[in-house]
């Protein structure tokens, strides 16, 4: 390491794979659906296989021995802030009013400032995701505590 240089590639590196290798291991553990098909594996397998990779890449970054950017740690906590944020809003309102405004918040935070675009991305989020999971997977919402969209929409 050379002075100014910070551990954080490797370790970052290491846990991302580690971390990518337990979520392999654990998406194979998911049941295949009635027909014998992989059916819900496909997108934890998918995440799985990219947390492996960027953490192989991270490791690769770690020989530059480059100092570390701080620059983006405002952006990686108002990220974190919405994360968890959505998370307890799926549990209280459901999941389209939750990602019709996570999806914008996190745009907002990358630096999209188009209102049109967030709009956009407020409408073709949950539309998107519900057609992938609800309709095409059959991986069903969890239902909103105090309110849910899927009511008025009888679960479209």
């Amino acid at each position: 390491m050379t002075p100014g240089s910070s551990p954080a590639p490797r370790v970052v590196g290491v846990a991302l794979v580690l971390i990518g290798l337990g979520a392999t291991a654990t998406s194979l553990s998911i049941s295949l659906d009635q027909y014998g098909r992989w059916g819900a594996r496909y997108f934890p397998l998918a995440g799985a296989f990219a947390l492996i990779l960027l953490g192989a890449a991270e490791l690769r970054s770690a020989r530059d021995g480059r100092p570390l950017d701080r620059t983006h740690l405002p952006a990686i906590a108002g990220l974190l802030a919405v994360s968890v944020t959505y998370v307890w809003a799926i549990s209280a309102f459901g999941y389209l009013i939750s990602t019709a405004l996570a999806a914008p918040a996190a745009l907002w935070i990358f630096g999209t400032r188009n209102v049109l675009g967030l709009a956009v991305a407020a409408i073709a989020c949950p539309t998107a995701y519900h057609l992938v999971f609800f309709k095409l997977l059959g991986v069903f919402p969890p239902l909103g505590r105090y309110f849910d969209l899927l009511d008025l929409f009888g679960g479209v």
